[in-house]
């Protein structure tokens, strides 16, 4: 395959799956209120701990802020800027593979893979991504300066992509600590693995200014508006999520994958250099093998620090694909330069990783086979046992089938479905005297204000349909966990109002299965102070996770 022909696929694969969930109509996506949230203060002038608090970095919402201004705080929007992100991550993996020399073959193959593992599945914005996206673009960065120094081109701008490379990785860092700082931790390492083979020190120092730099030009404006206090970085009261026993037990106890290609790295290299001669003499190799193990070794710590969603780590599949074919293309050249080899490749990648697009293929599929799960009887009467039926589900609590959910018909929610019941509960409360009087009062064009509203729930979008203003104050959290995006203090600022009768109306998300993930001591006091005057579901799937939107208001005095 030419380099032409490849790069062209490339690009179109890059392209084409991450506009594939622009055509589709998606369920609420669980946890998705704090991107939708974030991006909306954002678009609407308000920045981090000036004007919310928060424990992550302000570099996550950007790119859909930018979207809300342009598109509109509606709920696909978010979609629209994942799409960006996407094509972002696609072609900076790609840069990347092209800086280091991958053969066209191997490289179609490791693009192809990352799209599948990694980006096809992310619709939705949401930190654990981007921090890796916009690491990809940094380490992109830097290796166009790896290029350009090899190939003598550039001249004195050269430096220009390793100062990218900073801003990209500062960016990281403000979208998520623990990716970030591995992030940089992983440039450094190559940087001083390339130190090491050309004893020329420059370049990290470089890198590593310009971070500090860029950090503190981004961090130092908002170190008086409480950025200390929000920002984690193992401080309390945030608590450390880095436990030393926690990623040797995850790496010895499972991570097969990881373990599997550091071994076949390691081996491919010893059959390759046999000496320091060899190894000063195949400077990108070196580099291809020295980035892969660092990214190994990210992935080996941010499944501990980062634990769920469990595969948000699955970027490393991409880099140890890469590494491996190609070295171990080198190491054959004759058959890596076969005829058809990509396509090989190509199809053995769509085969492994058959599951990401099984899903969406078996929904059509199933609709020209009969219904196994369901049939506990067959035609003859005979009772039906099967890999669906073997078992009795004994759980009572009802869940409801994803071809069961609708559309609320309502702008901010359009192209999003959501359980029939949470549409109607959304209904009833736009519905309600209280928000009617609210908006029939409201002149046209006037911004909202004037309705005291507490929405701690997950149905964020609301803020623009009903709408209501959100509070601008360092002191509270745009996120609700406690001990994670808040703290006691905030708990009891929020108790404390609610025991004032301070709010019109709360919104209160009740999820008895995670640990207060929406404050039960809050709860408790609305339950004392405030008069509960509906509940829905929450727009959840499974039952293990299951939560009740409760609507209470301030009693009549």
């Amino acid at each position: 395959m030419s380099r032409k022909m490849a790069s062209r696929i490339e690009v179109l694969i890059i392209v084409v799956l991450a506009c594939l969930p622009l055509f589709l109509h998606l369920p609420y996506r669980v946890n998705i209120f704090l991107s939708w949230e974030g991006a909306y203060r954002m678009s609407e002038g308000q920045l981090p701990f000036r004007d919310f608090g928060t424990p992550i970095g302000g570099m996550y919402w950007v790119i859909p802020a930018i979207f809300f201004k342009i598109f509109g705080a509606q709920m696909i929007t978010l979609v629209k800027a994942q799409v960006l992100i996407n094509i972002a991550a696609g072609l900076s993996f790609r840069s990347i593979l092209r800086s280091l020399g991958v053969v066209p073959g191997v490289r179609l193959a490791s693009v192809l893979l990352f799209c599948l593992s990694y980006s096809f599945f992310n619709f939705w914005p949401w930190y654990n991504h981007s921090v890796i996206v916009y690491e990809l673009a940094g380490l992109a960065c830097l290796f166009r300066w790896v290029r350009a120094d090899e190939s003598g081109s550039g001249g004195r701008y050269r430096m220009a992509w390793l100062a990218g490379a900073a801003f990209f990785i500062a960016c990281s860092f403000l979208t998520k600590q623990d990716g970030g700082g591995l992030a940089f931790g992983v440039a450094c390492w190559v940087l001083a693995a390339d130190g090491v083979l050309r004893r020329d020190w420059k370049p990290l120092a470089v890198f590593a200014g310009s971070c500090a730099v860029i950090l503190a030009l981004l961090i130092l404006p908002f170190l008086s508006h409480g950025f200390g206090y929000w920002f984690n970085h193992g401080q309390p009261p945030h608590s450390s999520r880095v436990s030393l026993f926690d990623i040797l037990n995850e790496l010895f106890g499972g991570s097969p994958w990881i373990k599997f290609y550091f071994f076949t790295i390691v081996l491919l290299s010893i059959v390759r250099w046999r000496g320091w001669v060899a190894l000063r003499a195949d400077r990108m190799n070196v580099l291809l093998v020295a980035l892969t193990l660092g990214i190994l070794g990210e992935a080996a710590v941010l499944q501990v620090t980062s634990y769920t969603p469990p595969d948000n780590n699955i970027f490393f599949q991409s880099f140890g694909f890469a590494c491996v074919f190609g070295l171990l293309a080198q190491l054959l050249p004759s058959a890596a330069g076969r005829r058809g080899i990509a396509v090989i490749l190509s199809a053995g990648v769509v085969l492994w990783w058959s599951g990401t697009w099984w899903n969406y293929t078996q929904r059509v599929l199933t609709k020209f086979f009969p219904d196994r799960a369901s049939a506990t009887v067959s035609p003859t009467g005979e009772n039906v046992v099967n890999r669906d039926t073997y078992r009795i589900n004994r759980d009572t609590t009802r869940d409801y089938p994803m071809d069961q959910w609708v559309e609320c018909g309502l702008p901010a929610f359009r192209k999003i479905t959501m359980p029939e019941p949470t549409a109607e509960g959304i209904h009833r409360l736009l519905g309600m005297g209280l928000i009617r009087q609210y908006r029939q009062g409201r002149r046209p064009g006037e911004e909202p204000g004037g309705l005291r509203v507490l929405n701690m729930c997950e149905l964020t979008p609301l803020a623009q349909e009903v709408p209501f203003a959100l509070e601008r104050n360092p002191e509270l959290p745009l996120w609700y966990h406690l001990g994670v995006g808040m703290f006691n203090r905030q708990a009891d600022t929020f108790e404390s109002r609610i025991r004032g009768k301070y709010y019109d109306l709360v919104l209160f998300e009740y999820i008895p299965g995670l640990n207060n993930f929406y404050p039960f001591p809050v709860r408790d006091s609305l339950r004392v102070h405030y008069l509960q005057v509906d509940s829905f579901p929450a727009p959840r799937r499974g039952t293990e996770t299951a939560g009740v939107i409760e609507v209470f208001v301030r009693p009549a005095p």
